[in-house]
């Protein structure tokens, strides 16, 4: 139907003032559950993020999977084209990790630009048009392209689109050349599902959340969309997974029926409150998604629930770290050296310590770290976190070493511990940690002890070291650190290795690991090591050492093989002195 030069201008002034009159009045989209074209309906939680790009600069949307943001997105992205002046074109760059994924975005932008009714004089240039990067007669562009080094290169974009952002595998280098490319006034929009505690995508939602930067948050939820929560309930179950696969187990439970509520009338704020204590939304098409998904708890929390904590490929259990955040997490008593060195607990006499060691450069990403456990209580008990160089971080151990009376192991991997391990040596330091001796054998000479550098090799054993750590979490193991636990929440599968993320490190969770690794290296279970090694130590205890005590600990040693003299203690004591102590 043709229009009228004054219809026109009426049309035009109208969709100028409403982005969602624009969409809704002239762009389809295809519904698969009809197999046609229908008008693009923009549900409550759509109209306010089309809202917010256009009242705001920078925006991040956390989305579930088929919420319709990128869809919603590209039809945004059309309008502003559509209606752009030759003047101020608009320069739109679409990036995500793969090329394939900011294509299909940009086709979105494109079969949405080609809706628009003739009166726009919209159209198509031949200087530049394919599936990459195609222009407007107007001067607009849109480019499409996969993360990397390149990206920005000769293109200043007016609006930077990162669609899928969690899943783009770069550091905050690029975000920042990302930024700094955009032109003055530009807007950016950053969309995904959560992908665990990326560099990028979660840095920029936790930061909005604390006021850190400028980003507007839409955070959408699938129950309040209509298409999937037409016969929404509410059940009031510690799991819904486990509620789905044994309903056996629930004959009797709580419920709130919102199927017969219609959605204009609901109120969500009475849906939170009640999630808030404990219940669990869920409807005919949730419960199907989460089939598709086979109950997969870290695939529904990724694309169904926009959690960030347990979507990724987490090493951790989500569920433990929650636990741990709400629950165990202490302010240190003191803290020292700038706050680099935190103390829960001061030395105990006749605890038993073990301090772990992870060495970097001093002037490396990579941070030094110092942690120790009071192996009696099983918890951590000091820990140091900074940047200094090898020699002067033995000068660190010795002295907290000596003050916990503690038995150290130093991570040798790659060169940088064998500076820290040898300085130690030359300091006098006896109680360290020596891989390949035979602790089973005490008794046993090795000629070549000496020779070999204290320490631990993680090549051959990262993921022995690591499943360490874990299991002693699971049987009680008690950590205070906020610095542990943020990096336990971005530790990671990365080809089947348990590894950091990009932008986050380990150098924490490597040191508490070399300490619980060491303390089960001769024993079957935590319960056998604390069991064995408190009789053995407590029928040798003799204390003559002002400075340091000399009940020699060393956890890694095993119950020994039975003989037909036993040593009693007036013999340990008359022979002191081959084991290192005093007369």
């Amino acid at each position: 139907m043709s229009l009228t030069k004054e219809q026109v201008l009426l049309e035009y002034a109208k969709c100028m003032k409403s982005t969602s009159y624009a969409l809704k009045t002239y762009l389809q989209t295809y519904d698969n559950t009809v197999s046609k074209y229908v008008p693009l309906e923009l549900f409550p939680d759509q109209q306010t993020l089309i809202e917010d790009y256009e009242n705001f600069n920078e925006n991040i949307a956390l989305k579930y999977r088929q919420a319709g943001v990128s869809t919603v997105t590209a039809a945004w992205a059309s309008k502003r084209l559509a209606f752009a002046s030759k003047n101020k074109p608009e320069k739109i760059l679409i990036i995500a990790n793969k090329l394939d994924t900011a294509v299909e975005m940009a086709n979105k932008v494109r079969g949405f630009t080609e809706q628009w009714p003739q009166w726009t004089g919209i159209g198509f240039s031949a200087e530049k048009n394919s599936q990459r990067h195609f222009k407007l007669n107007n001067g607009c562009e849109v480019k499409a392209v996969a993360t990397s080094k390149d990206a920005l290169r000769g293109y200043t974009p007016t609006i930077l689109i990162f669609d899928e952002a969690a899943y783009i595998e770069a550091d905050s280098d690029f975000w920042a050349a990302c930024m700094a490319s955009l032109s003055t006034g530009g807007k950016v929009i950053v969309i995904s599902t959560p992908n665990g505690f990326d560099p990028i995508y979660y840095e920029i939602y936790d930061q909005a959340l604390r006021n850190m930067n400028e980003f507007k948050v839409s955070e959408m939820v699938w129950f309040k969309d209509p298409r999937y929560a037409k016969d929404l309930s509410l059940v009031k179950v510690n799991d819904i997974i486990h509620f789905y696969l044994n309903r056996d187990e629930y004959p009797q439970f709580e419920s709130v029926d919102y199927s017969t509520v219609p959605f204009k009338e609901r109120n969500f704020e009475d849906i939170k409150v009640l999630i808030s204590q404990g219940y669990k939304p869920t409807s005919s098409w949730y419960e199907s998604m989460v089939k598709k998904l086979k109950y997969d708890r870290r695939k529904v929390n990724q694309e169904l629930e926009c959690k960030f904590l347990g979507s990724g490929d987490n090493v951790f259990d989500a569920e433990m770290l929650q636990n741990y955040r709400e629950n165990m997490m202490k302010e240190p008593t003191n803290k020292m050296m700038g706050g680099s060195i935190w103390i829960w607990k001061e030395p105990v006499i006749g605890h038993k310590y073990i301090m772990g060691v992870d060495v970097s450069r001093g002037d490396s990403e990579d941070f030094s770290c110092i942690l120790i456990i009071d192996f009696d209580e099983r918890e951590q008990v000091f820990e140091y976190v900074g940047k200094i160089p090898p020699d002067t971080l033995a000068e660190v151990c010795y002295k907290w070493g000596n003050m916990y009376s503690a038995f150290i192991v130093i991570d040798i991997t790659g060169g940088m511990g064998v500076t820290t391990a040898r300085k130690l040596q030359e300091l006098g330091y006896r109680d360290l940690y020596v891989d390949g001796v035979d602790h089973f054998n005490k008794w046993k000479y090795d000629p070549k002890v000496n020779e070999k550098i204290p320490g631990i090799n993680f090549n051959s054993k990262r993921v022995q070291i690591i499943a360490s750590f874990e299991e002693a979490l699971r049987h009680g193991f008690k950590i205070y650190s906020s610095r542990l636990l943020n990096e336990m929440g971005t530790f990671i599968y990365v080809n089947g290795r348990p590894d950091h993320q990009k932008g986050h490190h380990d150098d924490l969770i490597m040191s508490v690991s070399m300490c619980t690794y060491v303390c089960e290296s001769s024993f079957t279970s935590i319960s056998k090591v604390t069991q064995h090694t408190k009789a053995m130590l407590e029928s040798w205890q003799v204390s003559t050492n002002t400075q340091r005590r000399s009940d020699y600990f060393n956890p890694v040693i095993g119950e020994g093989k039975q003989v037909q003299n036993q040593a009693t203690k007036n013999d340990y004591m008359n022979y002191n002195w081959l084991f290192g102590g005093r007369k």
